[in-house]
């Protein structure tokens, strides 16, 4: 495997933007290079400890996704090899992360769509019996499968700060009721058609957010990542029951081991310990082969 990357530093591209895992670069005025880097966020904030593998697994994981599903939507992807773009000396920090994409005009929601009543969700519903205005069944447990897919979007916060949940009313104030119509049927089926498959592989996926762009003619496209373990929350299916939190094939190893440290959850975040960055490293890897039956490529 190659070394862990928690910072890329493409000096022949311009930076357009850094986020909590992805490094953005500028190629021309219609493509962008998009590096995953191996670094992690918790609880909002970006951890000083790379996870080894981490950024290969999820753009694997998202590409797998955005083949399978292209039918339902088109997505970003170029096709073109991110090794064309840059520098001689700078492909190896490209390899196996990073992807050429279309540029497009982001939506400003995240699409999130739950299938089971979990984390925020299951917060909420204690409180009100419903989850961003959707009004749900009484008398349902943590975990509960919900009878259908429910849309549920979020605001979309800069880095450091917190999605907030909003209501579909309000996701149509922000990009016009006909788009946002739009996007909550196309999300709610790229979740039904993924949740489908992965339970063929053991895998639960409870909920998921996609993000959306548009081109210059106003034409709907997937950007960003598609149902990766950070994306996403995967549960494996023989260790799901109703009345609590199955463990996930995700960063929950790292929050476990956060939450027991006693860091208050502001930056700057802890080192962590190596055998606990080596252990998600492994649960990320553990759902990729899980998933696609792939190994992560070298």
């Amino acid at each position: 495997m190659t070394q862990p990357l928690l910072q890329s530093s493409i000096k022949s591209l311009p930076l357009i933007n850094q986020g909590k895992v992805r490094d953005i670069y500028d190629i021309d005025a219609d493509k962008m290079l998009i590096v995953t880097t191996d670094r992690l966020s918790a609880f909002d904030v970006v951890l000083p400890t790379a996870i080894p593998g981490k950024g290969a697994v999820l753009t694997q994981v998202a590409n797998f996704w955005f083949d399978r599903l292209k039918d339902i939507i088109p997505n970003h992807l170029t096709g073109i090899d991110p090794a064309t773009v840059v520098s001689e000396d700078e492909k190896a920090q490209v390899a196996g992360r990073a992807i050429v994409v279309r540029k497009l005009k982001p939506l400003p929601i995240e699409a999130v769509v739950r299938g089971y009543i979990v984390g925020g969700g299951w917060k909420e519903y204690q409180k009100t019996g419903s989850v961003c205005g959707i009004p749900l069944p009484t008398g349902m447990q943590e975990a509960s499968r919900l009878p259908e897919p429910i849309f549920t979007p979020s605001t979309k916060a800069e880095v450091g700060a917190h999605d907030e949940n909003i209501t579909f009313e309000k996701a149509c104030e922000l990009m016009g009721a006909e788009l946002a119509a739009k996007v909550r049927d196309v999300a709610i089926r790229l979740y039904k058609a993924a949740a489908e498959f992965a339970l063929t592989k053991g895998i639960i996926i409870a909920d998921t957010k996609f993000e959306f762009g548009l081109d210059a003619d106003g034409k709907l496209y997937l950007i960003d990542e598609a149902l990766t373990p950070d994306s996403s929350r995967f549960w494996p299916a023989d260790q799901y029951k109703v009345g609590s939190n199955p463990p996930s094939y995700d960063k929950q190893f790292v929050r476990d081991w956060l939450e027991a440290s006693g860091w208050n959850k502001q930056p700057p975040g802890p080192e962590l310990p190596a055998d606990v960055a080596a252990g998600t490293g492994e649960k990320y890897r553990e759902a990729l082969k899980q998933l696609t039956g792939r190994d992560l490529a070298s």
